[in-house]
C-alpha cells in the first residue's frame, strides 16, 4: 500500500505518542544550557548602548581591565567580522564597531568571576559618543537620509530591501471588476515571550578547540556564524544543543552574544557563561516586525477574485536578520488557499533605530493574513453571500499551480472549511447571536519548510539523519534537527520505531552536538517535519533492509517474502515461521559489528525563473479554517474568547497529541497579538521589555480550542504529513477581528485590538449613525 494511503494503518503513528523526553522534563531532570556546569566557569556580561543612533568616537577600557576578579573585556575592533542568518546579507558584529544602531546594540563584554565583579567592570568602561539623527519610523527612510543606518540601505535610503512583482493584469482586472475592497493594515511588533531566556557557555581548551553549549534552533547556522566571524575553521569548533525552553523563531540567527560569548572564552582561557535577563532578551528581539500594509482585492459579480494588489512598509529595526525573506513573505503567501488570477506587491522592509526584527512563528505570513481575511469578509458583505460560501469559491484545488508557480500538491482546505462551518454551528449563529456576541471565519496557508537552503555552498541535502544499532537492540538517532519542545525528537523515534517494528523505548534520540550530529538545518519555517520526517524514514527502511536480509538467512525465505511484525520480521501469511529482533540484528552483526544506516531530503527542484521565485515555495502547504466566538463587554470593551473551532491540514497527523498542542499554542500566542500584546515605544526606546508589561494573555483568557485534523495524506509528506508547527497561528488572527465585526459592527484594521479601541470603534460607529443588531 502507498505510504500516503489514508486506509493505511500504523502501530505508533497517527496516535497520540507522549513525548520521549517528558518524564524528564516534568522531573526537573532534563538539562538545559543555563543548568550545565564547567569547572572555573567566569560570568560574561555586556554593555549597552543608551543612544539609538551613535557614533562611538572613544572606549576606555582600562579601569575595568585593572579591577580584580576581571579576566577580560572586548570590545568591537577585535572581531569586526560581519555577519547574519542569511548570507547575502551579513549586517551584524558580536560588539557595535565604530558605530551603535540601537538603545541597547552591544559596545563592549566582559568576563570577571562573578556577576557583582562583571556589573562593577561594565560601571567602569568610558565611551564618547556622537549622537547621530534618529530613525525610528520606517516611512523616515524610504527617502534618502543624511545618515544611513547601513551602507547597503538603497540609494542612500535604509530601505534594506525592496520586492516588486507582479503576475498577470492586475490594472486591466481592476478595470473589470464587480466588487472592490481595500484594507490597510496596521501591526505592532510582537516578541517571542519564551520561556527560558537566551544564554550561552563557552569553553575553549589546550587542545585548541572551543565548544559552544546554546540554547539555539539552529545549531548549524551558529556554527558557521562561530567560524566566520571568529576565524577558527569549523572543524575546530563544537556546538552542542541542550534543551530548549521555546523559541518561535527567536532562536533562529545566530545571535551577537553567542559569538561575544564564545570571543570572550578563547581570550580567557575559562569557561565563560552568559546568561540574559528578560530585558536582554526583548533588546535582543528578532520578533514580528511592525507592519503597515495596503491590501486591495477585486472580484466578478460572482465573487471570484480577479485580482490582488498590495503593498507593505516592515520595520526591520537595527538588522537584516531573516529580512530579506520576510519582504518577499509579505507578499507571495497572501497567495494561498485562494486562486489569484492577477497579482501585484510591493514590499519595503526599511531599517530603522529600534530592536531588529526578525523570523517568529508563521514568519511573513501573519499580518498580511489578517488582512486579507479580513478584506474577504468586507467582499462576502458587499456579495451578500456567506464568509464560507466566498472562500470556497476561491480555493486552491489540488495538483494545481498558481501564478507565481507555487506547486500546490495536496489541499484539503475545502474540508477545513466543512468541518469549521459544521461543529460551530456557523449557520445557526453568525448575524443571529445577540449584540456584543459573535462568530467569525478566519483561514490560513503556510509553507512545510522552505523549498531553497539559504547557503547554497556547499550543495549537501536539507536533513541527514544517521542510526546506530548495536547487539543491545538500542537504535541511536542522531540528527541536528533542533527540539525546542515541538516534538521532533518524539516524532523522529516513532517514525524509526514503527518502521523497524519495535518498541519506542528501544530509541535513543542523542542530544545535538556537531561533532557527531549530520546537519539539519535546524528548527524554522516549519521545515522539521516534512524534511526530517522524510530523512528518518529513509534511514530506518535502510535499516530494516539489513535486518530482513540477515531475517532471508536466518529462515531460508528470500527478503521479498518476509514482513516486519512488532519485534518480530516473519514470513508474510506464514506468522510462525520467522525470527525475533534481536535475532535479525545479531545475525546482521556477523560481518561488521554495529549496524549503520543513514538517510536523507533534499526536495525536488521547483519555482520560477524570475527574481525572487524560490521565495515561498516549499514541498507542500498547510491549510487551515478557524470559527471564533468572541463575547464583548460593551460598557467597557473587553472582551473574551469563549471557544475556537480550529480545522487544520497538516496531511496525516503522526502524533496526534503533539498536533493539537501545537494548534492550541499557535492560538493562544495568535491571540496574544491580537489582544494585547505589542512592543510599545518612545521614540526608538522600547518602554516595556518586561513580562510584567508586555501583555501576554492569562490562562483564563484562553479559550476551548476544538481542534478538526480533517487534511488527507500528502503525497510526498513522509507517512503523508505536512507541517503543523506555524500555520496553526495564522487563522485565529482574523477570525477573532471578524467575529468582533459580528459581535458590534466595527472593522478593526490595527493590532492589537485593545479594549480602549473596541469602544472608540462603537462610539465611531454611533457617532456616524450606524446601527448594529439593534444597538
Amino acid at each position: 500500500m502507498d505510504a500516503a494511503s489514508p486506509d493505511q494503518k500504523f502501530r505508533l503513528l497517527g496516535g497520540r505518542i507522549p513525548y520521549v523526553e517528558g518524564p524528564l522534563k516534568v522531573s526537573g531532570r532534563a538539562e538545559y544550557t543555563d543548568d550545565i556546569k564547567r569547572s572555573g566557569m567566569l560570568v560574561g556580561r555586556l554593555l549597552r548602548s543608551p543612544h539609538a543612533h551613535a557614533r562611538i568616537r572613544s572606549v576606555d577600557v582600562e579601569a575595568a581591565r585593572r579591577l580584580p576578579g576581571v579576566f577580560a573585556v572586548l570590545t568591537g575592533e577585535k572581531y569586526p567580522t560581519q555577519f547574519g542568518v542569511l548570507p547575502i546579507t551579513h549586517d551584524e558584529t558580536a560588539i557595535a564597531v565604530d558605530r551603535v544602531r540601537y538603545i541597547g546594540d552591544i559596545v563592549a563584554a566582559v568576563a570577571a568571576r562573578d556577576e557583582l565583579t562583571a556589573e562593577r567592570a561594565l560601571a567602569a568602561i568610558r565611551i564618547e559618543y556622537e549622537v547621530l539623527p534618529e530613525y525610528n519610523d520606517p516611512r523616515m527612510g524610504v527617502q534618502k537620509v543624511e545618515f544611513p543606518i547601513h551602507s547597503r540601505g538603497l540609494n542612500g535610503t535604509n530601505i534594506q530591501k525592496e520586492v516588486v512583482q507582479h503576475f498577470g493584469d492586475v490594472d486591466a482586472a481592476l478595470g473589470t471588476a464587480s466588487h472592490f475592497v481595500r484594507v490597510r493594515g496596521r501591526f505592532s511588533g510582537v516578541t517571542h515571550a519564551f520561556t527560558e531566556p537566551l544564554v550561552t557557555i563557552a569553553e575553549s581548551t589546550p587542545d585548541g578547540r572551543l565548544t559552544v553549549w546554546s540554547a539555539t534552533q539552529v545549531p548549524h547556522y551558529l556554527h558557521r556564524s562561530l567560524s566566520e566571524v571568529l576565524g577558527l575553521p569549523m572543524h575546530r569548533i563544537r556546538v552542542i544543543k541542550p534543551e530548549v525552553g521555546g523559541g518561535f523563531g527567536g532562536k533562529s540567527d545566530p545571535l551577537p552574544h553567542e559569538i561575544a560569548c564564545a570571543a570572550l572564552a578563547l581570550e580567557t582561557g575559562r569557561p565563560v557563561k552568559m546568561l540574559f535577563d528578560r530585558e536582554d532578551v526583548f533588546l535582543t528581539n528578532h520578533g514580528r516586525h511592525p507592519t503597515e500594509n495596503d491590501v486591495r482585492i477585486a472580484t466578478d459579480a460572482e465573487g471570484r477574485i480577479l485580482a490582488y494588489d498590495i503593498e507593505a512598509l516592515i520595520d526591520g529595526g537595527a538588522w537584516s536578520s531573516f529580512g530579506t525573506v520576510t519582504t518577499y513573505y509579505n507578499g507571495v503567501l497572501s497567495m494561498g488557499p485562494y486562486r489569484v488570477p492577477n497579482f501585484r506587491y510591493r514590499g519595503r522592509r526599511v531599517y530603522t533605530n529600534k530592536p531588529p526584527s526578525g523570523a517568529m512563528r508563521a514568519h511573513g505570513g501573519t499580518n498580511i493574513r489578517y488582512s486579507v481575511e479580513t478584506a474577504l469578509d468586507e467582499l462576502s458583505e458587499q456579495l451578500n453571500v456567506d464568509p464560507f460560501a466566498l472562500r470556497e469559491l476561491n480555493a486552491l484545488p489540488p495538483n494545481s499551480t498558481t501564478i507565481n508557480q507555487f506547486r500546490i500538491t495536496s489541499t484539503s482546505f475545502v474540508k477545513c472549511l466543512h468541518a469549521a462551518r459544521q461543529r460551530s454551528g456557523w449557520d445557526a449563529k453568525h448575524r443571529k447571536l445577540p449584540y456584543g456576541h459573535g462568530i467569525g471565519l478566519g483561514c490560513s496557508f503556510y509553507i512545510s519548510g522552505s523549498n531553497s537552503p539559504i547557503h547554497f555552498t556547499p550543495k549537501m541535502p536539507q536533513c541527514t539523519v544517521h542510526l546506530k544499532v548495536d547487539m543491545d537492540g538500542g537504535i541511536a538517532v542522531h540528527c541536528m534537527q533542533a527540539d525546542i519542545g515541538q516534538g521532533s525528537n518524539t516524532l523522529m523515534a516513532a517514525i524509526v520505531a514503527e518502521v523497524l517494528g519495535v518498541d519506542l523505548e528501544r530509541m535513543h534520540v542523542v542530544r545535538v552536538d556537531s561533532d557527531i550530529s549530520p546537519i539539519d538545518l535546524g528548527s524554522y519555517s516549519s521545515r522539521v517535519t516534512f524534511m526530517m520526517g522524510n530523512a528518518t524514514r529513509k534511514a530506518a527502511e535502510s535499516l530494516r533492509d539489513q535486518l530482513v536480509h540477515a531475517a532471508a538467512l536466518l529462515t531460508g525465505y528470500p527478503p521479498e517474502r518476509l514482513e516486519v511484525g512488532h519485534e518480530r520480521i516473519s514470513v508474510r501469511h506464514r506468522p510462525d515461521v520467522g525470527v525475533s529482533y534481536l535475532e535479525a540484528l545479531h545475525k546482521a552483526m556477523e560481518r561488521s559489528g554495529a549496524l549503520l544506516a543513514t538517510g536523507s531530503y533534499t526536495s525536488p527542484p521547483m519555482g520560477g525563473e524570475f527574481k525572487g521565485a524560490r521565495a515561498g515555495t516549499a514541498p507542500a502547504y498547510s491549510f487551515g479554517a478557524y470559527v471564533a466566538e468572541v463575547i464583548v463587554d460593551v460598557e467597557t470593551g473587553e472582551y473574551r474568547v469563549p471557544k475556537v473551532w480550529a480545522a487544520f491540514d497538516c496531511g496525516r497527523a503522526l502524533n496526534r497529541l503533539a498536533v493539537e498542542g501545537q494548534i492550541e499554542g499557535s492560538i493562544h500566542m495568535g491571540l496574544g497579538q491580537v489582544m494585547g500584546e505589542s512592543m510599545n515605544y518612545r521614540g526608538s526606546r522600547l518602554l516595556n521589555p518586561s513580562l510584567l508589561e508586555y501583555k501576554i494573555p492569562m490562562p483564563q483568557q484562553m479559550p476551548e480550542v476544538e481542534c478538526l485534523l480533517v487534511g488527507d495524506p500528502d503525497p510526498e509528506g513522509p507517512f503523508g504529513a505536512k507541517e503543523a508547527g506555524e500555520g496553526p497561528l495564522i487563522a485565529i488572527l482574523p477570525a477573532v477581528g471578524n467575529a468582533l465585526y459580528d459581535a458590534i459592527g466595527v472593522r478593526f484594521t490595527e493590532l492589537p485590538i485593545t479594549p480602549d479601541r473596541v469602544v472608540r470603534g462603537m462610539e465611531q460607529r454611533a457617532a456616524a449613525g450606524r446601527t448594529w443588531k439593534g444597538a
